[in-house]
């Protein structure tokens, strides 16, 4: 399949606002390359791989506009004009391909294939010069490419091809082009929540149809959606709910997946990274377990040995790191605290929550495996009752369970609600994504002195707060380092903004802030209606959650939701 094809059909999907149509244009591009299915599903997510297979593209910003600069015969100044004003680098890349101002001896059509085994082979190179080859791999593909072709090469390179596609409209695309009927894509989406390799699914459904995608089930070793809570304002909603049910502290650690295969172990974050080789302490654990094939998920907490108490969500995160492995080993012990078996013996997520609970307590404790406490509650004084337990431990909440409920991979819904403490009058805290950020004043001007933070409305990012208090010392310079790393010269695509920070950045990194109420606003976007939106009043910086995806922040309809309960409109 040519790259034109590809480029010509993406186009089209961002040139259009009816998801219908999209699905349409994404399905037929489907059929013509669906001996590419699984890369064409990749691309359109912007990776080469979902991010438990761990290889990424590794293109900074920077290198692209050098690229681009050689390439095109212009200056890195000239390319950051251009993509200010067009405030993507990838049309702004287009609009310097038209205006070249060196001319190509040689070039040839690119095939899709070729684009992507290249970005493959930039993706795997490491070491001295690597940055060198790099750069050259790029430039070739830009040499080769119509300005067209020029603009979703560079989009690609930077993980942004910026469509507001997301993996519904994909998966909606696939039940169109393999399975002639949109009403199936729920079957595709099943087969997703149980697999997290959307690339793997479409392969399945386009070679197997719908007989081979029912087959799709959790499997040891890869990793599946993980299920989402909803929230309710208090324990009386959640009985009226639930009814009996079951209630389990809410742990203020990190979420994991755990795989066991034979000898084989794997441990997956909650945005299914691999993170087995950061938790050694755990995995020898695992492979000691006396069974063959299991799935489970656990909260990890660091335990100090010396006061038999647990450490803070702070400390506890400084295991997930990439050095000093074995010294964080020693000095913060992992627990965890085993909520939730997936697979014994086989897929168990469509069992009831109380079928799981009885394996669950059957399997475990195993060293520093520990069943999480459960208890059961037969009203809503009881909820409350473990509630005040709970914080009483110093615990961030509760977690209630539908007793009757499947595991909902990959959804939200109200088989688990969480009940969180409450800082000052907030209703609850919310986690939002850094869209932007400020320097501090005067003596301070070199130093964070805010953020710009956004939760999710749909495809879109939309401001709820500027964050300015909060952080220690060591928070901002930990916060303003890992954010210039991913600054952009131009407002992100998705992000609905009327502020302007000092600094743009991708959308990567998820906060918890704190706030006293939900106000209406003049100046932010979130639930924007009349002139008017939603913002957090008194915000502050509770903690950094790099254990958290962006998908996983709080929704423009839950703060909408908060705001009604408050003030009773």
């Amino acid at each position: 399949m040519l790259f034109e094809r590809v480029a010509q059909a993406l186009e089209d999907v961002e040139r259009e606002s009816s998801r219908i149509v999209m699905a349409e244009r994404l399905a037929q591009l489907f059929k013509e390359g669906k001996d590419n299915i699984k890369h064409l599903v990749y691309f359109l997510d912007g990776v080469l791989a979902p991010p438990f297979y761990g290889v990424e593209i590794g293109l900074g910003e920077r290198l692209v506009i050098e690229a681009l600069a050689e390439t095109f015969g212009f200056s890195t100044r000239d390319v950051e004009r251009y993509y200010v004003k067009y405030g993507d680098l990838g049309s702004a890349a287009q609009v310097l391909a038209e205006r070249r101002r060196q001319s190509v001896l040689f070039s040839s059509p690119l095939t899709f294939e070729h684009v992507f085994s290249t970005f493959l082979s930039i993706a795997h190179r490491k070491g001295e010069g690597s940055i060198k080859v790099k750069k050259k791999l790029l430039a070739e593909l830009l040499n080769n490419a119509s300005p067209l072709e020029v603009k979703y090469v560079v989009r690609f390179a930077l993980g942004e091809l910026r469509l507001g596609v997301g993996y519904s409209t994909v998966i909606e695309a696939l039940a169109v082009a393999f399975l002639a009927d949109r009403a199936l894509a729920h079957e595709i989406e099943r087969a997703f929540n149980r697999c997290a390799d959307l690339g793997f699914v479409a392969e399945v459904v386009g070679n197997k149809g719908l007989e081979g995608v029912r087959k799709v089930d959790v499997s040891p070793l890869v990793p599946l959606r993980p299920a989402l809570a909803e929230r309710l304002p208090s324990e009386v909603e959640i009985f009226k709910r639930l009814g009996v049910c079951a209630v389990e502290y809410k742990f203020d650690g990190f979420r994991m997946q755990i795989h066991k295969r034979g000898t084989d172990v794997k441990i997956f974050s909650r945005k299914l990274e691999d993170i087995t080789y950061m938790f050694p302490d755990v995995e020898s654990t695992v492979r000691r377990m006396p069974v063959d094939e299991i799935v489970f998920e656990g909260e990890a907490l660091a335990f100090n040995v010396q006061t038999n108490t647990f450490f803070s969500f702070q400390e506890t995160i400084r295991r997930r790191r990439k050095y000093g492995i074995e010294e964080m080993e020693k000095k913060y012990p992992l627990h965890v605290y085993v909520f939730d078996v997936l697979f014994f013996k086989h897929s168990l997520i469509d069992e009831p929550y109380s079928s799981r609970r009885k394996v669950l307590e059957q399997l475990f404790p195993f060293e520093r495996l520990r069943v999480s406490p459960m208890f059961l509650a037969h009203s809503a004084q009881d909820i409350r009752t473990v509630f005040e337990e709970a914080i009483n431990k110093g615990l961030e909440g509760i977690m209630v369970k539908d007793l009757h409920a499947p595991y909902t991979a990959g959804a939200r819904k109200f088989a688990w609600i969480k009940m969180k403490k409450s800082y000052g009058k907030s209703v609850d805290t919310v986690d939002a994504v850094i869209v932007g950020y400020y320097y501090g004043k005067g003596q301070r001007a070199h130093s964070l002195g805010g953020l710009l933070v956004a939760v999710r409305q749909g495809q879109q990012l939309v401001t709820v707060a500027k964050v300015g208090s909060g952080f220690s010392e060591d928070e901002m310079k930990e916060l303003l380092f890992k954010l210039e790393g991913v600054r952009v010269l131009a407002k992100p695509r998705e992000v609905q903004s009327h502020l302007t920070p000092d600094v743009w950045v991708k959308p990567v990194y998820v906060v918890e802030v704190a706030f006293d109420e939900i106000t209406q606003s003049p100046v932010h976007t979130c639930c924007w209606k009349n002139g008017k939106g939603l913002a957090l009043r008194f915000p502050r910086f509770v903690q950094l959650r790099e254990d958290k995806g962006v998908d996983e922040c709080t929704t423009a309809q839950e703060i909408y939701d908060m705001f009604t309960l408050k003030s009773g409109k």
